[in-house]
């Protein structure tokens, strides 16, 4: 499950790359990278959102039998306000919003996948980046995989350690390289 989102967001990363390098008009690099930055955000911190919601929800359960809409209300707007800190005010008729995302009842436990694989493909994309070679090879090999072994298992082709913090450092690099990118083009527009 972890690694389902992997081949769809790892193509999505190639397609983009490859666009932005085919732009030369800065205001439309920094309009491509701003869309693509607040993608980013909003898939990772949007689903651990949502994740936390979907854990305090179901230990919640499990502790005290059925739960109410209110109470389910309260979970959800405690995750969402944490989510958003003093940046935003949501209000209460926010709480029964958890009730318009399906994965809460149909499947349970997938939203951490997205956080998941959105990380695991900036890592990936650096990865590509530093060693293009042979990389293509091995990473069909890891989608032919599919999800027929654990995730440190079927990355292991590719070099990945999961529980490695380099290698989520290096797609964090990308990240940081990405938002200065984004900076530089964003100083040419104001010239």
């Amino acid at each position: 499950m972890t690694t389902a989102e992997m081949a769809s967001t790892f193509g999505e990363m190639l397609v983009f790359d490859h666009m932005i390098q085919q732009q030369s008009d800065p205001s439309v690099r920094f309009a491509m990278r701003m869309r693509k930055m607040a993608d980013t955000i909003a898939t990772v911190f949007r689903q651990v959102a949502l994740n936390r919601f979907e854990d305090a929800i179901h230990t919640a359960r499990r502790e005290q039998g059925e739960l109410s809409a209110d109470q389910m209300a309260a979970y959800w707007l405690q995750t969402q306000r944490a989510m958003f800190g003093d940046s935003l005010t949501i209000r209460d008729e926010y709480g029964l919003w958890w009730s318009n995302i399906s994965h809460f009842v149909s499947m349970y436990g997938y939203v951490y996948g997205y956080a998941f694989g959105e990380l695991l493909v900036w890592a990936l994309h650096a990865r590509y980046k530093q060693a293009p070679e042979g990389f293509a090879d091995r990473y069909l090999d890891v989608l032919r995989a599919g999800g027929s072994d654990w995730p440190h298992k079927i990355l292991a082709p590719l070099g990945v350690d999961l529980q490695d913090p380099q290698f989520w450092h290096e797609g964090l690099d990308l990240l940081d390289a990405f938002i200065a990118a984004m900076e530089e083009d964003a100083a040419h527009l104001n010239k």
